[in-house]
């Protein structure tokens, strides 16, 4: 098992490419309140089937953003397992099917017009993937499309572009899933700093093809197959609570070696770390003590290291025990909430910041942008 890296300078995703939204388009999944909605606008859908959750999002385009009409989000646990066998076991592939017979109500409810339901790392992984996607379009009529580690982190880059500092001169984008975490290093220092954000979103036509106007340079990007669930897994003997927590840092840390940048000695000025996955949303609601999660207060929320150390070492004082009951967290969480900790902290570790920009966006916004805005539904177009 080990990291997935380009095969060449100029390598893309075997994927089908497609354009996505404008930076106008990438802010938070809502819309201008003053910005008609087209006459009978269609409806889109994006659906991200991971390692540990399956997640949906039903939207319509609305002026230069989109409005979502319904979601769904479930845990249920489709890499259990595989670290052992290799396979999707039968009890993970039911629960599945079980959630993707839900979504597939709710887009049939809704008539949606577009959509885009992919798979990855689990199923990247899996031998029997492919058995699993024909039983799931046979069950449910949905197809599945497994794509590649490049697209899933450009989709991810891409939906963060909104955060990102006209100060900053390197970005570390950092996307942590269930079965993988990917990062991508990015120089913006050759980018006007008012056209940095925008520069990120170029990075649609691949990692190393320039478009119009400055560009983004990908330094270097990695796909690591270590997850929330899967570092877990590796240290599932493991009895002692803080020993496992720091031997699971360690080892994401040692999985990092051939990662460019690691070796580097980047400026601690204009340098930025987005994170967004679970983990880093849990830790931001966890440090501002919500209850109740509030993606406004969470997406875009800046966290010093001193502040997210505080929030894992409350973590490692309540035990398992004490994660479980604890509301911040949730219950389909707190199993794992330990592994991601500890590869947001090696990050923060190892990479010379005190700051990281918490997003809660990624994948499935990436994916409805980029189908709205390759079907013209936006009101400012594809971004070239």
């Amino acid at each position: 098992m080990t990291p997935e890296r380009p095969q060449r300078a100029d390598a893309t995703a075997s994927a089908v490419e497609q354009p996505v939204a404008s930076l106008a388009q990438a802010g938070s999944p809502g819309a201008d309140p003053s910005a008609p909605v087209p006459a009978g606008a269609a409806l889109y859908a994006a659906l991200d089937l991971g390692t540990n959750s399956c997640r949906m999002l039903i939207a319509q385009p609305k002026g230069s953003q989109f409005i979502v009409v319904d979601s769904f989000s479930k845990t249920v646990q489709l890499g259990a397992g595989l670290e052992a066998s290799g396979r999707l076991s039968r009890a993970s592939m039911g629960r599945t099917i079980q959630a993707l017979r839900i979504c597939q109500k709710k887009l049939q409810k809704h008539g949606v017009a577009r959509m885009r339901l992919v798979a990855t790392e689990a199923c990247r992984r899996a031998r029997n993937a492919r058995d699993f996607i024909r039983q799931v379009r046979r069950e449910t009529g949905l197809g599945l499309e497994i794509i590649a580690p490049e697209e899933e982190a450009r989709l991810a880059v891409i939906s963060c572009a909104p955060l990102v500092n006209a100060r900053t001169e390197q970005l570390l984008v950092v996307d942590i899933g269930g079965g993988s975490t990917e990062l991508v290093w990015i120089d913006l220092s050759a980018v006007a700093p008012d056209d940095r954000a925008r520069a990120i979103m170029r990075l649609h036509m691949g990692f190393n093809v320039a478009g119009e106007g400055p560009s983004a340079r990908v330094v270097d990007w990695i796909s690591v197959p270590l997850g929330v669930a899967t570092l877990k897994d590796q240290f599932g003997d493991v009895e002692d609570d803080a020993a496992r927590f720091a031997l699971m840092s360690w080892f994401f840390e040692e999985n990092l070696a051939s990662f460019s940048p690691y070796h580097a000695q980047a400026p601690r000025e204009g340098f930025q770390i987005i994170g967004t996955s679970g983990t880093v949303t849990t830790v931001a609601a966890s440090f501002l003590g919500l209850r109740r999660y509030d993606r406004t207060k969470v997406d875009g929320l800046q966290m010093t290291s001193v502040q997210i150390d505080a929030v894992i070492r409350d973590y490692l004082a309540l035990g398992p025990e004490g994660r479980r009951s604890d509301p911040r967290i949730g219950r389909d969480r707190h199993t794992l909430i330990m592994s991601g900790a500890a590869i947001l902290q090696a990050l923060m570790r190892i990479w010379p910041t005190d700051r990281l920009s918490v997003a809660d966006r990624g994948l499935r916004e990436g994916l409805l942008y980029a189908q709205m805005s390759a079907d013209g539904v936006l009101e400012d177009g594809p971004y070239k």
